[in-house]
């Protein structure tokens, strides 16, 4: 394989798994295709094993480990070719690391402002007012 794999993680730097790291393995594909589809092995399937990897740091390894398991696969056989499902089963891969390290941002309390809690009562007083009006009159209570 020519080069890393590169990860995007929303917190913190890049992961860069080393090629080294990664197993491809290709087989024949499923499905109609006739006689290229029954004579190439253009089915990728790619691996990546957590628990062997050198790249990850500790958080990183059991969020991955408890997201995912210890073994992180990626297939694609939707193209004709080996080298674009390669392309594309590879892409998967980093995809679904990324999503499972991703970390949500942590929401901030926030107080509603001086106009939204008078539009608020108005709103409250306006709705009291339409339904004080439906009562029948001489009604008090």
């Amino acid at each position: 394989m020519e080069g890393d794999l590169r990860i995007n993680v929303t917190r913190g730097p890049a992961v860069r798994i080393p090629a080294s790291e990664i197993v491809i393995r290709a087989s024949r594909s499923s499905g109609p295709g006739g006689q290229h589809a029954n004579m190439t092995s253009s089915r990728i399937e790619v691996s990546f094993d957590v628990r062997a990897s050198d790249v990850l740091s500790p958080g990183q390894r059991a969020t991955l480990l408890d997201r995912c398991g210890p073994v992180v696969r990626a297939v694609s056989q939707d193209a004709r070719s080996q080298a674009r499902n390669r392309e594309l089963a590879l892409q998967r891969l980093a995809d679904r690391i990324g999503q499972a390290l991703h970390v949500p941002k942590s929401r901030t309390a926030t107080r509603p402002t001086k106009g939204s809690q008078r539009r608020r009562l108005e709103a409250k007083g306006k709705r009291s007012q339409v339904k004080r009006d439906r009562r029948r009159p001489g009604d008090d209570g």
